[in-house]
């Protein structure tokens, strides 16, 4: 077997991202569909400007959150499958020198589809589960008569089977393009080394180089990083203008979806730079650099980018709230009118900094404890 029952459990990011995409997108879409069904007993005045409200409201949340978390699950599966490429070439070259085909072994990938899956089943079953508190929220309004929750088997197909099918096929694609390598490159473990021109030398320390050069070889972690503070400062902040603006229910799941996502891209980032640098960080404890120094060295790069993904994250939240206010809701009586909040800001960054400096010092302690001998005997 290329890829173990083992090696699915560490993916467990794809699970949760996918998970909280399925559950927003199969409420709405839900709601959507059963909103056009009584679309006929609407007539003209408020009741018709709230109907188009409501929809456009359905559509918009659907296809943002949808949309920003299916990118999020498509570089998180090309992650986990460069990791396992990259920490597997020895085996992997072995199959390819006795003869196998890189899709004779790519095809095996098809398993990286198993955690979306178990994401979007969940997901969808959850999204059930709270779909009659929603509609409850809903119909309370008295602009529309009540809408009736109906079972939709299209969303099941499209947001469960369709998303399993498609991300195990882009493994087996991605992991054949990763394959495309020579069996003795992979033997070498020469597959993903680059050749890089020589730099000048300059009078940069260790350490600084250090912090640079692993935030150039590690893209995709800047990605994930940048892309977790924007999920906490974008859904925090708007989840408080949400229980103004739309419903306790939508600020609830906004800011769960907020802190989940932040922890959960944080934890793969920040275990994969440790696991990355384990032979680094040992031998910098050999020469007597202490647990600070080595994590202000591995870590302390990507923090700029963490500040650009708040900074992102609040820009778009509120650009996204401007839109809603300005342009889906503008007809709707009652509508409050929306400013941006300094004091959630502050509050919100506030929030941040604590979170990512708890998780920072989670993993200073964590090198603390690193064997020199446990990391010569691997």
């Amino acid at each position: 077997m290329i890829v173990s029952i083992k090696d699915i459990f560490k993916m467990i990011g794809m699970l949760i991202v996918s998970f909280c995409a399925v559950v927003v997108c199969t409420m709405f879409l839900n709601y959507y569909l059963d909103l056009v069904t009584i679309e006929d007993s609407i007539t003209a005045g408020a009741s018709r400007i709230f109907y188009d409200a409501q929809c456009s409201t359905s559509k918009v949340v659907s296809l943002v959150s949808g949309g920003c978390l299916f990118l999020t699950t498509v570089v998180l599966l090309c992650f986990y499958i460069g990791h396992y490429v990259d920490t597997h070439q020895k085996q992997l070259g072995i199959l390819k020198a006795l003869g196998y085909r890189r899709f004779s072994i790519a095809k095996h990938f098809w398993v990286f589809g198993a955690p979306i899956f178990a994401g979007t089943a969940l997901g969808y079953l959850c999204a059930h589960c709270l779909m009659p508190k929603l509609y409850e929220l809903q119909n309370k309004d008295g602009y529309l008569p009540d809408v009736a929750i109906s079972f939709h088997p299209g969303l099941f197909l499209s947001l469960v089977l369709a998303p399993t099918l498609f991300f195990s096929l882009l493994a087996i694609v991605y992991s054949a393009f990763k394959l495309r390598v020579p069996a003795l490159w992979l033997m070498r473990e020469q597959s993903v080394r680059k050749v890089v021109t020589a730099r000048k030398d300059t009078d940069m320390s260790f350490l600084r180089e250090l912090e640079k050069s692993n935030v150039r070889q590690k893209k995709s972690l800047v990605f994930f990083i940048t892309f977790a503070v924007f999920c906490f400062a974008a859904m925090m902040q708007m989840s408080c203008s949400m229980d103004e603006l739309a419903s306790r229910m939508m600020a609830v799941m906004m800011i769960t979806i907020g802190i989940v996502l932040a922890v959960v891209t944080l934890f793969i980032a920040t275990t994969s730079v440790i696991k990355a640098n384990r032979k680094t960080i040992t031998m910098m404890k050999v020469f007597g650099y202490s647990a600070g120094e080595c994590a202000k060295a591995v870590l302390n790069g990507y923090r700029p980018w963490a500040y650009l993904g708040f900074a992102l994250g609040t820009i778009y939240q509120y650009a996204l709230l401007r839109l809603m206010v300005d342009i889906v809701f503008k007809n709707v009586e009652n509508m409050p009118d929306y400013q941006f909040d300094f004091p959630v800001m502050f509050l919100t960054l506030a929030a941040f900094l604590i979170l990512y400096e708890t998780i920072m010092f989670a993993y200073t302690k964590k090198m603390e404890k690193l064997s020199v001998k446990e990391i010569m005997m691997e």
